[in-house]
């Protein structure tokens, strides 16, 4: 929704990635040790792949791609993780788009979903003030509304950008509230509608109704709306972060990725592993709780950062 501020960011992606990169650079240090790339040695560079969350599929094939030139050549440590990272980027590139900006429509409605605790409503109130920062006028909907503390906490971060907060009472209808936001946004001219959503999966069917009847519903206003649905993974889940996938893919149709939190973990490559197996765009990935921690998402930057490589060339 912004342009992304280059200086500055590749530094903090690389420091949030610092537990992947170390784990992954230390195995792969250990392992090409042997010098000469061989069958032993990438089975070896394969395993370290999908400790790293790559998926299995992906992780073999980017061990095929760096072996085409160099199998039983000598090697070292940088040549391989260059390596590793350019075919891992190349892999990547068509998962590269910023959450776009319709100009088309007005608001733009972006649902926004995920479990509880991946860092939703925090992503929804950095996206609002990215976009306020564009020159974007926003309006903010709060439609987890069994949830107190989420509410508030979007009330927030609301307040921090400067922007409106749509709300109602402990337990009122999501799908009432999304409507009454989408009529009091169009009344506006509001650019951004952004809808925080529930994420409870203890009752996957319960949910799932929740969110298509918000669908249902706004599209009573705007038969296009929503333009955008973004699920919001939480990178520590792992594997599991697939199985969010699938389900949330079955429930509404998603059309883009958030990625969090992927300073608190060591298995940062499960972002090429989802891009791969979903073919869904990656919007933004982050790195922390800082307002600009959250940020569109670079092939070449995010491959050469999880590598442990330095920014030559990424942009």
């Amino acid at each position: 929704m912004s342009e992304t501020p280059k200086q500055g960011w590749f530094s903090r992606l690389k420091s949030g990635l610092s537990r992947s990169s170390t784990a992954l650079k230390d195995r792969i240090t250990g392992i090409v040790a042997k010098k000469r790339l061989d069958e032993a040695t990438l089975e070896e560079l394969e395993e370290a792949l999908i400790m790293a969350d790559l998926g299995v599929e992906t992780s073999a094939e980017v061990v095929r791609l760096i072996a085409k030139d160099r199998f039983g050549k000598e090697v070292g440590d940088v040549e391989i993780r260059e390596a590793l990272a350019q075919a891992v980027a190349g892999m990547l590139a068509g998962a590269v788009e910023a959450l776009p900006h319709r100009a088309e429509h007005r608001p733009q409605v972006v649902l926004v979903c995920g479990v509880n605790g991946t860092g939703k409503t925090t992503t929804i109130g950095k996206l609002a003030r990215q976009a306020s920062e564009a020159g974007l006028s926003v309006m903010l909907a709060a439609c987890d509304t069994f949830r107190a503390a989420a509410v508030e906490q979007l009330e927030v971060w609301g307040q921090r950008n400067n922007v409106p907060v749509i709300r109602g009472k402990e337990g009122t209808d999501p799908a009432g509230l999304a409507y009454e936001a989408l009529a009091r946004a169009r009344a506006a001219g509001t650019d951004l509608l952004l809808i925080d959503t529930a994420g409870r999966l203890h009752n996957k069917a319960e949910l799932m109704e929740e969110l298509r009847k918000i669908i249902r519903v706004i599209k009573k206003l705007d038969m296009s709306a929503p333009h955008d649905t973004l699920l919001v993974l939480d990178a520590t889940t792992g594997q599991n972060a697939h199985s969010q996938v699938e389900i949330f893919t079955d429930m509404v149709d998603v059309s883009g990725l958030v990625v969090t939190k992927l300073d608190g973990t060591a298995r940062g490559g499960v972002v090429v592993a989802l891009a791969r197996r979903f073919g869904l765009p990656i919007h933004a990935v982050g790195v922390g709780e800082g307002i600009d921690d959250l940020r569109p998402f670079e092939a070449l930057a995010f491959a050469r950062a999880l590598l442990g490589l330095d920014n030559k060339d990424a942009a």
